[in-house]
């Protein structure tokens, strides 16, 4: 059932005829590198792990949760090359506590994002059921999905990014996916209860665990560049996975997009969701972690407001607890069991905890500016964007110009735009 508000008219220290400042569209530059031959890289790619005949062999391939440019044309590759080369690939969802820890909604998050058996070209097996691999010397039991662990070999397929919660060599990654993804409500469970303050040895450790216990075939580890973009598509031998994920971790970390900006007073948000970021709102991106642990390198920014979740993540909107502000339209759309259950596993209690809930857009600006430092309100910093994932394009105040006419990577596109807001409150750029 959805949330229901009644209607928000908090007085309000700030006068609604409040001078805003005219917003300018800026390119942010960010390295692109080449374009990615799908198809012709996984079949390179798997004419290089050995002559091991698949004939007749039950393949288990792992799709995620998250929205990837080229996801479905990359699964569509792999299982092509399998069944060429005999076997009998499908699909299994590897996604933790996501779609509300159940087999019907981790098909329902995939069904969102493309993933549909017409689509791939192959089954789509769905269970909770897992199987105990056993424990590491950290004392932290490992689990397989049962239907994976049954077959013949496993593919497991997944981007390589920075994490946004913790740090470490291993974040998220082929080597998660294989103890959290895999190890589904219950390996995700075991996993978060050590903290993510611990991840970065106890994840490793588990992954190591997971490819000595089960049938892993082969890693693909993707990586998208700040234009969401698949810069790179790698299958990576069984043997090789902790070597090269390492490697193709810093490579994500050194392309990926972000605030190019020194500072930010006000920070617009059109939508969050898990297919944006698994935090919804992307740490890397915004400086805040629901743990608070180091290693985020963002702007300091004072408001945060979030206007609407994106129709894929159903609800489930984990990461609006990094918010400041939010509004009624997004708030009511909120699945509290969905992202309740999400926020429990993880332990990110704060992702999941609702911001201050205005009447609408226009609202939540006038209670985002008059919570900031005095020093800020007369000239306020203001960035606004599409989501924490989509990032060449933004908007930025006037005020910035200076700052932006001096940074190479910075461009203003065409002329600047006047705020103002709809009669329902909804904000516009005219």
């Amino acid at each position: 059932m959805p949330l229901d508000f009644s209607r928000i008219e908090p007085t309000l220290p700030i006068s609604n005829s409040l001078h805003l400042p005219r917003m300018l569209l800026v390119r942010q530059s960010f390295p692109r590198g080449e374009k990615v031959d799908i198809a012709t890289t996984i079949h390179a790619g798997f004419s290089h792990l050995g002559r091991k005949s698949l004939e007749g062999k039950s393949i288990a391939i792992t799709a995620g949760s998250r929205g990837i440019k080229g996801y479905v044309k990359v699964l569509q590759a792999v299982v092509m090359e399998l069944k060429a080369q005999g076997a009998k690939p499908f699909i299994v969802p590897a996604m933790g506590s996501h779609g509300g820890a159940t087999a019907e909604g981790q098909l329902s998050v995939l069904e969102n994002l493309g993933i549909s058996e017409a689509a791939i070209g192959t089954p789509i097996r769905s269970s909770m059921d897992v199987v105990p691999l056993g424990v590491t010397r950290h004392d932290l039991s490992v689990f397989c999905d049962k239907l994976a662990h049954e077959a013949d070999g496993i593919v497991v397929c997944n981007r390589i990014k920075p994490h946004t919660t913790f740090k470490g060599d291993y974040e998220s990654g082929v080597a998660k996916m294989m103890v959290i993804g895999l190890g589904k409500h219950q390996g995700a469970i075991e996993a978060h209860n050590f903290g993510f303050d611990h991840f970065h040895e106890i994840l490793p450790a588990a992954a190591d665990f997971a490819l000595s216990k089960s049938s892993i075939l082969c890693g693909i580890g993707l990586i998208e560049n700040a234009f969401n973009d698949l810069a790179r598509v790698e299958v990576i031998p069984a043997a090789q996975i902790m070597m090269r994920e390492k490697e193709l971790l810093k490579e994500a970390k050194r392309i990926m997009g972000r605030l190019l900006i020194d500072q930010v007073d006000l920070l617009i948000v059109d939508e969050i969701g898990k297919n944006i970021s698994g935090a919804g709102l992307d740490s890397n991106v915004i400086g805040r972690s629901s743990w608070g642990l180091p290693g985020f390198d963002a702007p300091p920014i004072q408001r945060i407001i979030v206007r609407n979740l994106t129709p894929a993540t159903k609800g489930n909107a984990l990461g609006i607890g990094l918010a400041d502000f939010t509004t009624r339209i997004c708030a009511e759309k909120i699945d509290l069991t969905s992202t309740y259950t999400n926020a429990i596993t993880a332990h990110v209690m704060q992702s999941a905890k609702i911001p201050i809930v205005t009447e609408n857009d226009q609202q939540a600006v006038w209670a985002a500016l008059a919570t900031l430092r005095h020093d800020s309100m007369k000239a306020p910093l203001i960035a606004r964007i599409k989501n924490t994932k989509e990032l060449e394009t933004i908007w930025l105040s006037e005020n910035y110009r200076d700052f932006v006419e001096q940074t190479s990577k910075l461009e203003i596109i065409g002329d600047s735009k006047t705020v103002g807001f709809s009669i329902d409150g909804s904000l516009e750029f005219n």
